[in-house]
């Protein structure tokens, strides 16, 4: 494997953690316009990537590959419980 491979390969690894990531923090500040307007969207979307791409990188080394169903489940699990502790929960300042 050639270095841009390898750069394609990691691309597409990280690419639908930071995906959720941003539409998820862009939908709930959407939702909850009201309860959100003080919060950033970037206050949102960052930590939501960070854990849904952690959630992939745990679910690479378990099942030995990617793609697994079990692993989106566990990243949409991740992306919403940061969604709520930064936008409602104690995460929120």
């Amino acid at each position: 494997m050639g270095p841009l491979d390898a750069v394609w390969h990691l691309g597409n690894l990280l690419l639908p953690p930071l995906a959720l990531g941003a539409l998820a923090a862009a939908m709930a500040k959407l939702l909850w316009r009201r309860e959100l307007a003080a919060v950033a969207w970037q206050r949102l979307a960052g930590p939501a990537a960070l854990a849904s791409a952690a959630v992939v990188l745990v679910g690479l080394v378990a099942f030995g590959r990617d793609g697994r169903m079990a692993t989106y489940a566990g990243m949409v699990c991740a992306c919403a419980f940061t969604l709520w502790w930064r936008g409602f929960g104690p995460g929120r300042r």
